[in-house]
């Protein structure tokens, strides 16, 4: 069930991509994750190479932290893509 609730976010997602963007653009992904280094830098890691801009804010516990990344990509499939990488991390939200 989880998988094709899945498919069809992003299917609906690169529609709206396609429709309202000229590519390649810079897109915002905004994620937020339990704090620890383990799994901010491995969010960071899948962004590696790519000139993503990382931003980082703690909660005010500083129990989460919410990551706003701006990243230049050539694509609807390549935002996709990234976000299927991310979603392989435990705890992680996508906002």
């Amino acid at each position: 069930m989880e998988d094709q609730k899945s498919e069809a976010f992003y299917k609906r997602l690169k529609e709206q991509l396609s429709e309202n963007g000229k590519w390649p653009s810079n897109y915002l992904y905004k994620f937020i994750v339990p704090t620890g280094e383990e799994k901010i830098n491995a969010i960071a890691k899948i962004f590696d190479n790519t000139g993503a801009v990382i931003e980082s804010k703690q909660s005010k516990k500083g129990t989460y932290t919410s990551l706003s990344i701006t990243v230049n990509l050539k694509n609807p499939d390549a935002v996709i893509e990234k976000y299927k990488e991310v979603s392989h991390i435990d705890g992680v939200i996508s906002l």
